[in-house]
């Protein structure tokens, strides 16, 4: 199951969107998130998923990579809906039995709320499908430059996001490992109440941290005996450099972002009820 995990990793392949310096992968990545928290209609939404489907094809990556993403988070989409579906009590009541009550104002929040978890984390996904852990720790690192003046260690900050991204698949398939041994000789995780299963995975977590902390030190000693210092005179082999294609995707972006103010601010619903009429 950890295998289809899509976090962190990365999809090669030559793109449009592949080839887009990371700084601005980074910025639009933001640019996105916190367009979605701004959707709140249904034409919102629609705009969102057609926008985020041509980045998609643009990047020529498989849906299936990128529906992993929200595949690993499954059970916190549906928990959340449960949840909001029962929990609102606001509007015209369309099912009640005994305590529980279903009402039109709950629906809609609860496929709002659902479609805004699915598109953010398939968005945010699509920033390791497209962009190596080198090139996001290199990004990062170059706009987080202004803080070195306040005394920030901002390549020290870089390096350890970069090994962090870099070693999650690799944790991941050795948990997949470790769960497939112990599955081998008579463990079980898929039984008993929640304590059984949480006990079942002591016997998972412990080799797991230990080979975390060898992996760790094997690194240590690996960068120690190539001299590696983290200093800031350190140069690079690929130097970032904006072009066209970067300044388009970010008018692009941008100009989404003012699709969807407009939508919320100035439309305010009224391109739902013109196509979904007396359904919103």
């Amino acid at each position: 199951m950890f295998k289809d995990i899509a976090f962190g990793q990365y999809y090669p392949v030559d793109s449009v969107i592949h080839r887009l310096d990371a700084r601005i992968k980074l910025v639009l990545t933001v640019m996105f998130v916190v367009a979605i928290f701004f959707v709140n209609t249904y034409f919102g939404f629609m705009l969102t998923a057609a926008f985020l489907l041509l980045v998609i094809l643009l990047a020529r990556l498989p849906m299936l990579s990128v529906l992993k993403s929200v595949r690993a988070v499954l059970f916190i989409v549906v928990f959340a809906a449960v949840i909001n579906l029962f929990m609102i009590n606001e509007g015209t009541v369309l099912w009640s039995w005994k305590s529980l009550h279903i009402t039109d104002t709950a629906v809609h929040t609860t496929i709002k709320m659902t479609l805004r978890l699915v598109l953010l984390i398939s968005g945010a996904s699509l920033l390791s499908l497209t962009t190596t852990p080198v090139e996001i720790s290199d990004g990062m690192e170059s706009l987080m430059k202004p803080l070195k003046f306040i005394k920030v260690p901002v390549h020290d900050i870089a390096m350890i996001m970069s090994i962090a991204l870099r070693f999650i698949p690799t944790l991941f398939e050795e948990t997949g490992k470790i769960v497939s041994a112990q599955k081998a000789r008579g463990a079980s995780f898929d039984t008993g109440g929640l304590i059984a299963r949480a006990k079942a995975l002591l016997p998972v977590l412990i080799p797991l941290f230990v080979n975390s902390f060898r992996r760790a030190d094997e690194l240590a000693f690996a960068m120690d005996a190539r001299c590696y210092n983290a200093t800031d005179k350190r140069t690079k082999m690929k130097v970032m450099k904006l072009r066209v294609a970067d300044v388009i995707a970010f008018f692009v972006v941008t100009a989404f972002f003012v699709a969807i103010l407009l939508d919320r601010y100035y439309f305010v619903g009224a391109l739902d009820k013109l196509m979904f009429g007396g359904l919103v």
